[in-house]
């Protein structure tokens, strides 16, 4: 028979959390990374780059696997569901996290409840343009100006994208009336509007600043909360008079919500190394992309600070992509 103490110690090794246990093993095998859209995009391009990292410092391999569909919501559900291991991850965006419970009127998965988010990626500095010709605005007023004569269209990659979004946004917060053309892709919208098929485009900074470099386009604002760095002559939307009036792309790494906290903190201390490493931030800042080594606690602040503003946005004007 166990003497007492024995009985004791033997009773308090199988009582230790869930959590002890994890972070001592973790991580034991191969890492999923689940990206919701198809490969050669932002999102698959940094889970590429920063899962290579990562697994260098992890000591395991991390294997990207895209599942595109449904605006990431396969991919959503696949690892709300996963085992809260750390070995499944979810490359999270606007989309996923804030956007998809008002878009949609039943989810498999409930982002608020079903993910824990581990760390940010960035976020994309968004601009309205237009064609640099005598014919078209010369700043955000004239723009206005122009729109009550005509409505002007305005060309976003997609329906309910930050783009879409935001510039919904500026014709609340301005009046101002314009009719969205919706594209497949930010370079379509971009090439409609050099050709004069479309009026102004809502363009993020990854596929912006080639042309806004070259001057064959003219940005009317940024919807930043200050001026960037690539574009110091484009005013914001604050500083024009319409306090607010920001929006971005963002992304960022989430997990099944149940994870053991030590491991969240290990994949979060090894996400912002990751980021931090001159190959990261030379592609980042190349790409006018802005970045905060945010904790998961940081990131989930932002989080809920997003939902705050667009859902109620999103519900308001009616946007629904299930129906």
């Amino acid at each position: 028979m166990l003497g007492r103490r024995q009985w004791a110690m033997g009773l308090g090794a199988a009582a230790l959390p869930l959590a002890a246990r994890a972070q001592g093993s973790f991580p034991d095998r191969p890492i999923r990374w689940i990206v919701g859209y198809p490969p050669g995009g932002a999102s698959d391009v940094f889970a590429r780059l920063i899962g290579g990292l990562m697994s260098q410092r992890l000591g395991q391999n991390v294997v990207v696997e895209n599942r595109p569909g449904g605006g990431a919501v396969v991919a959503s559900e696949l690892v709300a569901r996963a085992a809260p291991d750390g070995h499944t991850w979810m490359h999270v965006d606007n989309g996923i996290l804030t956007y998809n419970p008002a878009l949609y009127g039943r989810l498999p998965y409930d982002p608020d409840r079903d993910f824990a988010g581990v760390g940010f990626i960035g976020r994309f500095p968004l601009y309205i343009v237009v064609r640099p010709d005598d014919a078209s605005p010369r700043d955000f007023a004239g723009l206005l100006e122009a729109s009550r004569r005509r409505a002007p269209t305005y060309g976003t990659p997609a329906v309910a994208s930050p783009h879409h979004l935001a510039m919904e946004l500026v014709k609340r917060r301005t009046a101002m009336d314009a009719t969205h053309v919706p594209y497949r892709g930010g370079p379509a919208a971009m090439q409609d509007l050099l050709g004069g098929q479309v009026d102004v485009v809502v363009i993020d900074t990854a596929t912006g600043l080639p042309f806004i470099r070259d001057r064959k386009v003219r940005v009317l604002a940024a919807l930043t909360e200050t001026r960037t760095p690539d574009v110091p002559d484009a005013p914001t939307m604050v500083e024009l008079g319409y306090p607010g009036t920001v929006a971005w792309g963002w992304q960022g790494m989430s997990v099944p919500a149940a994870t053991p906290a030590p491991v969240v903190a290990r994949l979060s201390q090894e996400m912002i190394g990751a980021i931090q490493t001159p190959e990261v931030v030379a592609r980042m800042r190349g790409l006018g992309i802005e970045y905060q080594p945010w904790t998961p606690a940081q990131f989930a602040e932002f989080v809920r600070a997003e939902n705050a503003l667009w859902r109620p946005l999103i519900r308001e004007l009616g946007i629904r992509l299930d129906s």
